[in-house]
């Protein structure tokens, strides 16, 4: 139970540095500067949590309910602290096509969510090179590798990524229609279930910027065949279920859109 611990004690840490820099971008910044620190700041929160409950899910034995207990709580408090940011390239890239955000400023929000990853990266590995936990120990000594983070074959996993994707942003386009206390603890129910259900074939990550920073630096495939999985997959499970539900269904029932429907509070961002 030590191992267990450390780690909350870890992803504590890690949820209380990013919130703490979030609050100093909110007083400092003004403008557009603000929403490009928040990404940076909450995805550097995500990769972090997500670097040592993998870690601790590999090598220990916690068993599915403490494994589902914590993976729900964790993702409850990511949902509550992001505020707005998506950390998710994909979500960038939606915000383009519903004229929502320049080009120019979707790449500049992407390029932050990628350099948070890699910050993520570094901050997990000096984490565990303080050697906090037999868990920790055993990590620093193969040199903070990871192996083949894949169940099943390339298709397999991508089709995996694509589903996952599909469920969340689901979730996601429909939970408005729940009371606001009832979404955040709906949305990581979501993500726990599907975690728990693709997670022994892929990993279920469905997000582009977490792959590169969790997954990526793994061996036993090439960086192609990881975009392929990790990137590909998650953008067309995304892009499908935006296409069903809001330009085939609509047209089934007689009610298509012209373009992408914006959501009410979408259409209130200026970015």
């Amino acid at each position: 139970m030590t191992d267990l611990y450390v780690s909350v004690a870890v992803l504590g840490a890690a949820v209380l540095l990013s919130e703490a820099t979030r609050r100093t971008a909110a007083r400092l910044s003004r403008g557009a500067c603000w929403i490009y620190l928040l990404e940076a700041a909450s995805t550097f929160q995500l990769c972090s949590c997500t670097h040592e409950l993998k870690l601790l899910g590999e090598t220990t034995q916690l068993g599915l309910p403490v494994a589902l207990a914590l993976t729900y709580t964790v993702t409850v408090i990511h949902l509550i602290t992001f505020r707005e940011a998506t950390c998710n390239p994909g979500g960038a890239l939606e915000s383009v096509c519903r004229g929502t955000r320049s080009v120019r400023a979707a790449v500049v929000l992407i390029a932050c969510q990628f350099a948070a990853a890699v910050a993520a990266q570094y901050f997990a590995a000096s984490v565990w090179s303080l050697g906090l936990s037999d868990v920790h120990i055993r990590h620093q000594r193969f040199g903070f590798r990871c192996f083949d983070p894949l169940g099943g074959t390339l298709l397999e996993a991508a089709a995996v990524e694509l589903a996952c994707a599909f469920v969340v942003q689901a979730a996601a386009m429909h939970v408005h229609k729940l009371d606001e206390i009832l979404r955040a603890p709906f949305i990581a129910a979501v993500i726990t279930a599907v975690v728990c259900t693709g997670g022994s074939i892929s990993g279920a990550v469905f997000n582009p910027v977490l792959a590169f920073s969790v997954q990526f630096p793994c061996s036993g495939h090439t960086y192609l065949e990881y975009c392929f999985v990790y990137w590909l997959g998650p953008v067309s499970g995304m892009a499908s279920c935006i296409l069903l539900f809001e330009k085939i269904v609509p047209f089934l029932s007689g009610k298509s859109t012209i373009g992408l429907e914006v959501p009410a509070a979408q259409k209130q961002k200026t970015q």
